[in-house]
């Protein structure tokens, strides 16, 4: 945990509670590892849903990442952050023709997910540039809701479908300048991803010649569990590498550049969510410590059953914390699963405790909602420095009804 108990209580104090805090020292140290890990042949750009504070997207913009966005207004953040148009890549899915309007106009380099969004973004943009996204046939993830390749997902386009992808470009007259994929997210060891990736380096030596970029996609994992080990860099370095020269040796365009698309790896870890036990109570056997954090705020264990680390913080002295007991930490929404940690072995809880929700940092605000008219948190930056910044504020009660 990068904040200790007095800190907590001065950010909640201030800032409210519940409350987002990030570490920049910790989202630094993640862009530079991914950046040192690939040696620079393999060129990260941020997924911006995993994270939208512009704060943020501006400090991984400093550390050298392009970004991936998924919505003109992931566009709009990005641009306000200071990223320009050939930083941007845009991943569409199931689409309308304004959102391609919106790239266009923009001179964003587009890539479409189907056989009609590509003769539809065609039609609109012809002798433009495309790029395709192609469904490999391999898929990984923690959970069947976030994994996007194999034959059992709504993303990419078939790779029996080459044929058809090459007519409409030449209908069109497009140039296809890159090819994509995303296989899941939150793998911990590489094999999926390097099997991913030699199908796809595959299809295009076979199918795509004078391609300027092939895109690997993302779902680098970050160890949850406190059992789980990091993903090993050194190992996808030694699978995917041997794959990258033989390609290139065999591919006519020797420039050709490879891109990933990491979101949680980058941010995960640098996120604690702050909340506060009000209540703790014993019903039919089982002990229920209430906190402030609800599903509004951190949507992640109930949609995917996400697991999550829980600290207790408080000024008790450390023996007294040594003894655990198992306890269910739930939030303030009215619905029986808005549950942060089930059946959880926690050192000693109480009443005016803090609880921290640890690797929060992705797919937390990003997610949040006003469920419940419950207000969305403040989001507050532990700076390099030691000092701490506000980088959005919380909702306020006018904030529900402006947009009425």
């Amino acid at each position: 945990m990068f904040l200790n108990y007095d800190e907590v209580s001065e950010i909640t104090a201030e800032y409210g509670s519940p409350v987002y805090v990030y570490s920049e020292e910790i989202l630094r140290d993640r862009c530079r590892t991914l950046l040192e890990a690939f040696e620079g042949r393999i060129a990260p750009s941020f997924s911006v849903k995993a994270n939208t504070n512009l704060s943020l997207l501006k400090i991984i913009r400093e550390e050298g990442y392009g970004a991936d966005a998924m919505s003109p207004g992931e566009i709009y953040l990005l641009e306000k952050a200071g990223f320009q148009s050939d930083e941007i890549f845009y991943i569409g899915n199931n689409v309308s023709e304004d959102e391609f309007r919106f790239c266009i106009d923009r001179d964003i380099t587009v890539s479409v997910d189907s056989l009609s969004q590509l003769e539809t973004y065609s039609r609109m943009n012809r002798g433009g540039c495309v790029a395709v996204r192609f469904n490999p046939g391999v898929g990984a993830g923690h959970c069947d809701k976030v994994i996007t390749g194999g034959k059992k997902t709504k993303f990419g386009v078939e790779p029996k479908y080459c044929r058809e992808v090459k007519e409409i470009l030449e209908k069109y007259d497009m140039k296809l300048v890159g090819i994509n994929q995303h296989i899941g997210s939150l793998f911990l060891a590489p094999a999926s991803y390097a099997a991913a990736a030699a199908n796809l380096l595959d299809m295009v030596a076979e199918n795509f010649p004078g391609l300027e970029f092939v895109d690997f996609g993302g779902g680098f994992g970050v160890p949850y569990r406190p059992e789980e080990p990091r993903l090993d860099f050194a190992a996808a370095r030694d699978a995917l590498f041997p794959l990258l020269d033989d390609f290139t040796a065999r591919y006519d365009n020797k420039f050709v550049h490879f891109k990933c698309e990491p979101g949680r790896f980058v941010c995960a870890e640098c996120g604690a969510l702050l909340g506060t036990v009000n209540a703790i109570k014993e019903n039919y056997g089982e002990t229920y410590v209430g906190t402030d954090i609800g599903f509004n705020v951190l949507m992640r264990p109930v949609l995917y059953g996400s697991y999550h680390e829980v600290e207790v913080i408080s000024d008790r002295g450390g023996e007294e914390q040594s003894e655990t007991k198992k306890v269910n930490v739930v939030g303030n929404i009215c619905e029986s699963g808005d549950i942060i940690a089930k059946e959880r072995e926690l050192p000693r809880v109480e009443e005016g405790d803090f609880i921290a929700v640890m690797n929060a940092g992705a797919y937390g605000y990003s997610m949040a909602s006003n469920y419940n008219c419950r207000l969305r948190p403040a989001e507050v930056l532990k700076t390099l420095d030691g000092g701490f910044k506000l980088i959005r504020a919380a909702d306020t009660f006018e904030s529900l009804v402006e947009n009425f």
